[in-house]
């Protein structure tokens, strides 16, 4: 990734195959547009399958017999401790290409994308030495005694599909396990946030990743990641994104029966009870339905009250809403950025008109927005019935919906009535309350007073149309490897 002194981009991207940036193998490029001004802010390498096929060629070499292979874990601990170091050092240039390509304010990069990322890589460092197998007693084989023992090895060639939300974050999410387990690795990021991935793969190159370790095509999706998943030479697909992409993968990968981690979407809900400690709720609640402009899977959109605070709750909710100052990520003052595109700011609205059609109460979006960019209003809808669009479908974006409910039973079923299951949140100040209804929720994480804590320690992933497999954590290294059990007959 480069910056250009052209008057129509800034910045001018490129792949990177083999330890060196190259342009698409036809030229062929695309614009990236800025989401807070709506200029284009790159020029981006538009992959081809030709890309891929030399992409995977180089990472099949250096997993197959390249220096990589032969590497002790050890040592691919230090290089990740080494990435992690110049993602240390580079850190505000970072922040400030996520805020261009993402329209995010800065302050959330600073809190949240950059210290995640960070600690993501320094942990998977520390179990790149400590991959071990097991030793396992039986009974002998005829009669003879037997040395059973198993390795755990590198599944082989891992393809990195990354989305536009949280480009940088989830990219360190997928590349440090599949590193730390000894794949190699080809990144595909969204044509639409394209920019931190290619800086962070420069960043593994400075580190000094042998060649082939960690490349990269930019692309469409429906062109490069899809000829990623089919390619004869990927033996591991990663992807986080919509649930509808998501089963396309699922359908092609399983033919050749490839791994497969698949986060996709969501429609979290977050559990108000009674007793719960209503102020704290609403800066907990606005966080889950508005951090990143609500383009999160795990965003806490269907937000479920007691009846005995619902009125009050959708007061503060619709006030909080309101109060919340749009505008470029760059200003100090600004608590909300752009969405990603003109295309999901569209989309966006178009789930809040139809929610008004279907007779929501709304509480707040109404407010003026800025002259130019993808801006959508933080918008709260009251009065949801529970078969209404708004209260189903994944929007993405900055919308929530309020509905009550008069007991417990009632909350789980109203929290469990959906085909998602990646997360959910819980506001109560009864412990006991806590653990019962945590167990009950079909979800892969439950937050207690919080939303969505999010560490490289514990486990990320769903249920249901939110997914399979684990990003994070020790479970996400089982993704990336494969146990062998060698019998030795004394």
């Amino acid at each position: 990734m480069s910056a250009t002194a052209t008057s129509t981009a800034t910045y001018s991207t490129r792949h990177f195959i083999a330890g060196q940036q190259r342009d698409a193998s036809d030229g062929a490029c695309f614009d990236k547009f800025e989401p807070a001004s709506g200029q284009v802010l790159a020029r981006v390498a538009a992959g081809t399958t030709q890309d891929v096929d030399a992409a995977v060629a180089a990472a099949r070499a250096q997993f197959d017999g390249g220096a990589w292979s032969r590497m002790p874990g050890a040592q691919r601990g230090k290089l990740l401790n080494k990435l992690a170091d110049l993602l240390e050092r580079d850190a505000e240039k970072m922040v400030e290409v996520l805020a261009r390509e993402q329209g995010r304010p800065l302050m959330e990069m600073r809190m949240l994308d950059l210290p995640v990322s960070i600690d993501t890589l320094r942990y998977f460092a520390g179990w790149a030495d400590k991959l071990e197998g097991r030793q396992i007693p039986t009974g002998g084989f005829m009669g003879r005694p037997t040395l059973n023992y198993t390795v755990r090895e590198a599944v082989g060639v891992a393809a990195l599909i990354v989305p536009w939300n949280a480009p940088l974050m989830i990219a360190c999410w997928k590349l440090a396990p599949a590193l730390a387990a000894g794949c190699t690795v080809v990144l595909k990021p969204s044509e639409d946030a394209p920019l931190a991935v290619a800086a962070l793969v420069e960043l593994a190159h400075e580190a000094g990743f042998p060649e082939g370790v960690v490349n990269l095509v930019h692309g469409i999706g429906a062109k490069v990641g899809s000829a990623l998943v089919n390619h004869a030479g990927v033996d591991k697909v990663s992807f986080t994104g919509s649930t509808e992409v998501g089963r396309s993968i699922a359908r092609e990968a399983g033919p050749r029966f490839k791994r497969l981690t698949l986060e996709l979407g969501g429609k979290a809900p977050q559990i108000v009870l009674e007793d719960a400690d209503i102020g704290q709720a609403i800066g907990g609640v606005a966080m889950g339905l508005f951090v990143d402009q609500g383009q999160t899977c795990a965003a806490g959109t269907r937000v479920l009250v007691h009846r005995s605070r619902y009125e009050e709750f959708v007061g503060a909710i619709g006030g909080a809403a309101r109060s919340i100052q749009l505008g470029c990520p760059f200003d100090a003052k600004t608590q909300m950025g752009a969405l990603i595109s003109a295309k999901h700011q569209a989309r966006v609205k178009a789930h809040i008109d139809n929610a008004v059609r279907q007779g929501a109460r709304m509480v707040a979006g109404e407010e003026a927005l800025p002259e130019n960019g993808f801006f959508v209003r933080p918008t709260i809808f009251a009065d949801v019935d529970p078969s209404m669009c708004i209260a189903r479908d994944e929007v993405f974006g900055p919308v929530g919906t309020i509905m009550p409910f008069d007991t417990e039973e009632q909350a789980i079923a109203m929290a469990n009535d959906t085909v998602y299951g990646l997360s959910a949140s819980l506001w109560t100040q009864n412990v006991a309350k806590a653990h019962q209804i945590a167990g009950r929720l079909r979800v892969g994480a439950v937050a207690v007073n919080g939303w969505s804590p999010l560490d490289a320690r514990l486990p990320w992933g769903g249920r249901g149309d939110s997914g399979i497999g684990r990003d994070l954590s020790q479970s996400a290294l089982d993704g990336y490897l494969e146990e062998k059990v060698v019998t030795v007959v004394m």
